[in-house]
């Protein structure tokens, strides 16, 4: 089945050049179906960006899923029009009365700050909480995720030496966790980030799993055992260009960073970097949206409590 978007999202056109199954909403209506209604609450200064690579992903499942974008009212974005706001996004005021079978929260350039100095915090904090009683489950991607252990669980984050960044190699500790299933023993998935959560932290809370972790980059999906929230510090939605992207903008920046580990052809930035993450990628959604969305959730959304 297709993903259910908006007729005129930039994304589309993207999306069905790579023979991805897209249904407008025109057509949608006309299916006899009641459709897996997803909220994305999208941080990232490039949203356009952001939203493909996650609905890509999203878009591979026999489910039909249709999408909510929505962006913080209590912070101006300054790399993405005000048209393409208005045109397909919401505020936490036009949909907190709503009820979704999932919700996805990106993460945001922002680790670098003290949580309570966002200054879209206190809004961020209400949607988490409101999650709670209106979305069956809750994927917090990178900095969403470390905002999301601390909001819930009082779960620092701690700076790294250097910026974590690269394509590293990941076990799963249980493989009964549906949300594993059918993974390698060993798999890879890229990271981008300065800071991070530690293990020590989290499996003294009764309430979280570690579900997956790398010896490299640590920490790196995390569920609460009710299913309702889980956690990933990388970015498994990632282009094959992402990493490159961010290598040269912060080099163009003129900052000290280091190439991505195991990203480019014998680290040399000249060569089209190899992606090698994409099959654990649709995987870790697929999965997601059946065994702990479509699986789970209500018929009548009214009923999730």
């Amino acid at each position: 089945m297709p993903i259910n978007i908006p007729d005129n999202l930039p994304a589309a056109s993207i999306l069905k050049d790579e023979n991805i199954f897209v249904m407008n909403e025109t057509l949608a209506i006309h299916q006899d179906i009641r459709p897996q209604k997803i909220l994305i609450l999208n941080i990232m200064p490039i949203k356009q960006t952001t939203e493909t690579h996650i609905l890509r992903l999203l878009s591979n499942t026999p489910l039909q899923i249709e999408i909510d974008l929505m962006y913080p009212k209590t912070h101006k974005p300054k790399n993405t029009p005000i048209e393409h706001l208005k045109t397909f996004y919401k505020t936490f005021d036009e949909v907190q009365k709503n009820k979704y079978d999932g919700m996805i929260i990106t993460g945001a350039p922002v680790e670098h700050i003290a949580f309570e100095e966002v200054t879209y915090w206190p809004e961020l904090q209400e949607i988490m909480t409101w999650t709670t009683h209106h979305v069956t489950s809750t994927m917090f991607i990178c900095w969403a995720a470390q905002a999301g252990l601390y909001h819930f669980y009082g779960i620092q984050k701690y700076m790294l030496p250097k910026k974590l960044s690269g394509v590293f190699y990941h076990t799963v500790n249980d493989r009964k966790v549906p949300l594993v299933r059918g993974f390698d023993d060993r798999f890879l998935a890229p990271h981008s980030r300065y800071t991070e959560v530690r293990r020590k932290d989290i499996v003294r809370i009764k309430d979280l799993e570690m579900i997956s972790e790398s010896e490299i980059a640590g920490v790196y999906i995390v569920g609460s055992k009710d299913e309702k929230r889980i956690f990933v510090t990388g970015h498994s939605e990632y282009d094959p260009d992402t990493l490159k992207e961010e290598y040269f903008r912060d080099i163009n920046k003129g900052l000290d960073i280091h190439i991505p580990e195991n990203y480019f052809p014998d680290d040399d930035p000249s060569q089209p970097p190899m992606v090698k993450w994409r099959s654990h990628a649709n995987l870790l959604y697929t999965n997601w949206l059946n065994y702990y969305v479509y699986q789970v959730t209500p018929f009548d959304l009214e009923e999730i409590r």
